[in-house]
């Protein structure tokens, strides 16, 4: 299985101060983070996308060429691209340049998007949501397997041979698909045969197998070799030396994160209850000490069937500096070996 962690790139205020964070020193420990993750032996380092104020990821393939400058061998990768609201050619150039700069690391998670901001912003009507995704996705898969095409579609201008360039280094460039809770987006990566990154912030992961099996199921059911399915999930995560280290550390972010996002969406506020239940036994987040979370994310892969990635969403405790270097650090050094088998023999 391979680990590695994702970064949303907020800014988050100080709970003592009231502050915001610096943008400048946000997006240095953006990168030293990275820089960390390789030199502790995680395997991928995702960038979210967001356009609003408080998140500095809009542009995530130019904060990922510059991690890619910074290390050798982690792989590269969006934590998801709003395809919808993008150009697929544009975002195929923009991580083939990448995958050259990387020397062959970069990958792409694409989706929808959680958020709505991105599709006012670069002009797509809400109303075509599925249209724009199912669309772009196919151009996305056309590009990448020839550089020449003949395409036509509602969204875009239609492409007549037009070379898409530059090629990535990868014979294939990677493309997850990544999904939240529609059944009909698990079908889908099945039926294309694409690798599988599910987005889980909350419940339980038990929720979440029957829609990996529809996955897995759409999979069999177009042809593909069973042996070549990939599920992958994004989890809320950190670590720490003990559980209620890990705890404290992680709580204001998600908390303040949380509570924003409540704000806009008509959620309820978060409380420490929530959380609580969410870092015990029967809850979604893997937080705690090395072995509470090795033994957590065992329990993910036994749930749903074997998984080959799970990503860490670190960054609600990005106030922590220090905290978040040391869960970076016991990620690499003390949990990854254990979920790899290296210490279970």
């Amino acid at each position: 299985m391979e680990i590695g962690i994702d970064s949303f790139a907020m800014l988050l205020n100080d709970p003592a101060t009231g502050r915001l964070q610096s943008a400048i020193d946000r997006m240095e420990s953006v990168l030293a983070e990275v820089e960390l993750a390789d030199q502790v032996g995680l395997d991928v380092f995702g960038m979210g996308e967001h356009h609003r104020e408080n998140a500095l990821d809009s542009a995530p393939a130019v904060i990922l060429a510059a991690a890619a400058a910074r290390t050798k061998s982690i792989r590269l990768t969006s934590a998801v691209a709003v395809l919808s609201a993008a150009d697929p050619v544009r975002l195929f150039q923009e991580f083939a340049t990448l995958d050259l700069i990387s020397r062959g690391r970069a990958e792409i998670v694409v989706g929808r998007g959680s958020s709505i901001e991105a599709y006012p912003l670069f002009g797509f009507d809400l109303r075509d949501y599925d249209s724009l995704f199912a669309e772009k996705l196919d151009l996305l898969l056309k590009i990448r397997e020839k550089p020449s095409i003949e395409w036509q579609g509602r969204f875009r201008a239609p492409i007549g041979g037009q070379g898409v360039f530059p090629r990535p280094h990868q014979p294939t460039l990677p493309i997850w698909l990544g999904v939240g809770g529609t059944p009909e987006s698990f079908i889908r990566a099945g039926t294309l045969g694409l690798p599988l990154m599910v987005a889980i912030i909350g419940g339980s992961f038990e929720r979440f197998l029957p829609l990996v099996e529809l996955y897995r199921r759409a999979w069999l059911a177009a042809g593909h070799p069973s042996e070549e399915q990939r599920v992958g999930v994004h989890a809320l995560g950190f670590v720490g030396e003990t559980d209620k280290a890990a705890r404290e550390a992680f709580f204001p972010g998600w908390f303040q994160m949380f509570t924003d996002a409540g704000r806009e969406r008509g959620w309820p506020p978060p409380t420490q209850a929530q959380f609580d239940f969410m870092c015990g036994p029967n809850g979604a987040f893997l937080v705690g000490s090395p072995q509470t979370v090795a033994a957590k994310i065992e329990h993910v892969n036994r749930t749903l069937g074997g998984i080959s990635r799970l990503t860490f969403q670190m960054s609600t405790a990005a106030l922590e500096t220090e905290a978040m270097r040391r869960s970076i650090e016991l990620l690499g050094t003390d949990v990854a070996p254990i979920v790899r088998g290296h210490r279970l023999g």
